[in-house]
This record gives structure tokens, sequence and C-alpha cells, in this order.
């Protein structure tokens, strides 16, 4: 990851604290992570590097509401990706003022922006949108998997949680990261919640999808069941002019920042 200067802030959001930190200068970029990472926790695990998009941008990453350095309750509404998402156009507002940024997700957080951006579409210019995740008929593996999981934490702890995640099999593209799998960086009293508001999610549907009206690139990978082609491939085919990129392997996945830089500008 390139060398960076980054300020931390703390910002009240909908009766949360959200943790957040900028770096470089220029239009402003925001960054949605994953489900149980952190604003920086998908780099310093060696999946993404956004620190490129800092010589052209002010690049927020924020921990998203029970995630990171976040405040949040144990109420699994909260964490649903609609609710993630008016905690994102809050702190928007917060941060940025009337300014029309991009946006950067993975997986929860691509979600996250979906929703965002089909509740008010003149908040943003352009979106990158990674990894999405499951959606309709596909997702009900998952939400199962969710409830599982909520259980296994309340039942046996943090720890027999993150020894189930890490003995699942990760995608070729992760081969050689710096911490695979990724840290939990959420805590054992939250992460069931967390998993349950999860687990009453879904993408939005298509005919709010097709109202989507701005430059939007997909970068997806394979070989994860978690974050399925068919979803890249359908939101590709939904969202009006979405350009859709695919990396089999490790040396196209770390083709991704600069793709996304270029498609910011």
């Amino acid at each position: 990851m390139t060398s960076e200067n980054r300020t931390s802030h703390l910002t009240g959001v909908r009766g949360a604290e959200l943790a957040w930190s900028e770096s470089g200068h220029g239009p402003t970029a925001i960054w949605a992570h994953g489900l149980t990472s952190s604003g920086g926790g998908q780099e310093a695990a060696g999946i993404f590097d956004w620190s490129p998009l800092t010589a052209r941008h002010r690049l927020v990453r924020y921990d998203a509401r029970g995630h990171g350095g976040s405040s949040g309750a144990p109420e699994p509404e909260h964490y649903t990706w609609p609710n993630l998402s008016l905690d994102l156009l809050e702190l928007l507002d917060e941060i940025a003022g009337d300014e029309q940024v991009d946006g950067l997700g993975s997986s929860m957080g691509t979600a996250t922006l979906l929703y965002a951006v089909t509740t008010k579409p003149e908040r943003f210019r352009r979106l990158v949108l990674t990894t999405p995740p499951t959606m309709g008929a596909e997702r009900a593996v998952h939400v199962r998997g969710y409830l599982e999981d909520a259980a296994l934490i309340e039942g046996s702890g943090l720890a027999a949680y993150k020894e189930a995640f890490a003995a699942e099999p990760p995608p070729h593209v992760h081969t050689g990261l710096t911490q695979n799998p990724p840290a939990v960086e959420v805590t054992e009293t939250l992460l069931p919640s967390i998993l349950r508001g999860a687990s009453r999610s879904d993408l939005p549907a298509d005919s709010a999808l097709t109202t989507v009206d701005l430059p939007v690139l997909i970068l997806a990978w394979s070989g994860d069941a978690g974050h399925p082609l068919s979803t890249a491939r359908h939101l590709a085919d939904v969202i009006p002019g979405a350009r859709l990129q695919i990396a089999d392997t490790p040396m196209q996945l770390r083709t991704w920042p600069d793709l996304a830089t270029e498609f910011l500008g």
C-alpha cells in the first residue's frame, strides 16, 4: 500500500458516532467497506489499495455503524442495507456539504451505495461497485448462514466464529494476500445483530436500479459464492451503461486501483 497521510475524525450520524479518515486533495470520493471489516481493513489485508486515488481526490474511508471505530447498538434493523445507506447520506451531508461525490464500495458497501444512489441520486457523480453480494434467490443460502453464525457467536463466542470464518477457502484471486482471511473488526456484542441485519437485506429492486443515471464501473472477481458473478452481470445488465470488469487472477485484482482511478478521473 502506498504511504499516505490520513486525518481521523468522529462524526455523529443518526444516533451513532461514525469513525472516518481523509487523505489526499480534490473532489471527495468515499469508500464503503464490506461486512465485518472497517474503512481501512480490506486494504490492510491486501485486497484493495485505493491510495492512488489520493493524487486526484480527497479520499474518505469510513467505518460503517458497529464496525471498526464506529459505535452501534445491538439492534438488527440498524444494520440493514437501506439503513446503512441513510447513515452514509447523512455522513456526506456533514462532511461534504452539497458536493457531488464519487462512491466506491465492496459487498455490503456496494449495497449501501446502491441504496444511497437510488434514494438521493443527485448526491453522486460516479460509482465504482466492487464484489457485489448475493441477491434474490441466490441470497437464501447466505441468509441461513448469517443466522447460523449469529447463533454460533451467542452460543460459543466470537473465537468460534473467527475459526469457522478462517476455515472457508478463499477465492483464487486472494492468493498471496497480506492477511487471509481479513480481520473481523466487529465486537462479539454487536456482531450477531449485524449479521441478522444482513440477513434481512437484499439489493434494491430492478425497478430502482434502472433509474441509476450516472457512470458505473462494476469490479467483480470469480470463484466466490458470496460475491457471485451472476450478481455482477445482472447489475451490469440492469444499470444503464454500467461497465463490468472481472478479475480471475491476483494480478488482475491488482489492476483495480488503477481502473478505479482512471474511471473516476
